[in-house]
């Protein structure tokens, strides 16, 4: 996966994911299932989503490269995927 467009774009759903699951569960945790929890999880979503997905674009490429580093070294020491 090294196509700079595939990337962006797997980048945007995977932020647009992680930010809804994470206000509904936040806000759901502080508030309970209530109408106002449901109010306040659309509202921190629309401000989470787009901070995601800025924050995952740089925070993406640090995680690629640390997986690749560690992968590379357990595969020096014969260390296979299970």
């Amino acid at each position: 996966m090294n196509d700079p467009r595939a990337i962006i774009v797997a980048q945007f759903f995977i932020s647009g994911m992680m930010a809804f699951l994470m206000t509904g569960f936040f806000s759901i945790l502080h508030l309970g299932m209530t109408g106002h929890a449901v109010s306040q999880w659309s509202s921190a979503f629309v401000i989470a989503w787009p901070v995601a997905f800025v924050l995952s674009l740089g925070v993406g490429k640090m995680g690629f490269a640390i997986a690749y580093r560690i992968t590379a070294r357990l595969s020096k020491r014969g260390v296979r995927p299970a």
